[in-house]
């Protein structure tokens, strides 16, 4: 299906479309409900459904034998540093990050501010924060002139 066709079918036929995208990812809870109306009449998605974009983003790729492919990319030009991370360095780097939240008190539905330079940490940060359900704001590249 070409990427128009796509655009219209997923406006056409909203919950039929997106049901199918759905089949495609790994739920922990899959939805039963794909669109229902929230709060305000404000349209909500998959209210059912239960995932985590951190297992999506991360261990479903090791799952699927990509554990010592590329999985994130570092080129700094500010620092003249390139670095190569595979899915499983990745997954070290934020399940210890994950690790010190916990070690924190921080639990699933707090909140958390990530103040960083666009350096991996940032993104083993923000990760972290999706691996144990907090919600996290993100301040990138605010400071730190070098990185």
């Amino acid at each position: 299906m070409k990427a128009h066709e796509m655009f219209l079918n997923s406006i056409e036929n909203k919950e039929q479309f997106w049901a199918e995208q759905a089949d495609q990812i790994h739920w922990f809870k899959k939805p039963q409900t794909i669109l229902s109306q929230g709060e305000n009449n404000y349209p909500v998605w998959f209210a059912d459904g239960e995932l985590n974009a951190c297992y999506l983003a991360i261990d479903k790729h090791i799952e699927d034998d990509y554990g010592d492919q590329v999985a994130y990319i570092y080129d700094s030009p500010v620092t003249d540093t390139k670095q190569k991370i595979t899915f499983n360095e990745l997954k070290e780097n934020v399940s210890k990050f994950a690790g010190g939240l916990q070690s924190l008190g921080l639990k699933k539905g707090d909140n958390a501010i990530i103040y960083m330079p666009m350096i991996p940490q940032a993104a083993y940060a923000m990760l972290a924060c999706a691996r144990l359900g907090l919600t996290h704001s993100v301040v990138l590249g605010a400071f730190a002139p070098h990185e």
